[in-house]
């Protein structure tokens, strides 16, 4: 069997992989709009922050079992087949970014407004605030989202493999529980609780390193770098630190 489980492990890295790359890029210019439209933002747009923000709640209730049944058209249109781990990262990737997209919302709105405000004085426009202030003072909580993200897509990955999505889901499911094979159904368990944790563990010590860094700068050096590097029109209004 350790040549299946070894298939199996790469299978299950693949999908969740990909798919984590799919709806980072999704969901994270998405969750930047929802802050950005919302009453008071610097793009604000209450009409189409409420739209936006109630595509990506009918996407999130949607079961994951349910949304991939209902995808396979789509999923055979974009892959050619509805089986196995190619296909299987379609519904992934959909299913992820708009769960992504609320967590990258949330971490955006513990920016400091302080520092946003001070690249507007200094000139900046919305893409600068974005690239300059939101994104990396963000950082930390954005790579914790990341993780939980991850996390959430093995889970899901365990439910594709019901419909013949292979990696460990796959495995557990036609020895474990088709077959009688307890055994094989532990070794899968716990090669998942095993993935899990080394993920979460590299995430946590990610974040919480940039988080250090962060308060050890403060946010006086950071102003100073803001002003250094954006661009001005004019003149520029002076900002006490």
């Amino acid at each position: 069997m350790q040549p299946l489980l070894s298939q199996a492990c790469w299978d299950t890295l693949y999908m969740v992989g990909w798919s984590t790359v799919i709806a980072v890029v999704g969901g994270l210019p998405l969750g930047i709009l929802l802050v950005l439209t919302e009453r008071g933002g610097l793009l604000q747009n209450v009409v189409a922050n409420k739209v936006i923000g109630q595509i990506v709640n009918i996407a999130r209730s949607m079961p994951f079992i349910i949304l991939m049944v209902a995808l396979m058209g789509f999923t055979r249109w974009v892959t050619g087949t509805t089986i196995g781990r190619d296909a299987a990262i379609v519904p992934l990737a959909i299913g992820a970014i708009p769960f992504f997209a609320r967590l990258v919302e949330t971490a955006v709105r513990e920016v400091d407004g302080g520092l946003v405000e001070a690249v507007q004085s200094m000139g900046g426009n919305t893409w600068t605030v974005v690239r300059k202030v939101l994104v990396p003072e963000a950082l930390p909580s954005l790579i914790a989202s990341t993780t939980t993200t991850v996390v959430a897509l093995i889970g899901y990955t365990a439910m594709a493999g019901t419909v013949g999505a292979g990696g460990l889901g796959d495995i557990a499911i036609r020895y474990g529980y088709q077959r009688f094979e307890t055994d094989l159904m532990w070794i899968t368990v716990a090669i998942l609780a095993v993935v899990i944790s080394l993920i979460q563990f590299a995430g946590d010590l990610a974040a919480r390193s940039l988080h250090r860094r962060g308060n050890r700068s403060g946010a006086a050096p950071r102003l100073r770098l803001l002003k250094a590097s954006a661009p001005t029109t004019g003149t520029v209004q002076t900002t006490t630190e």
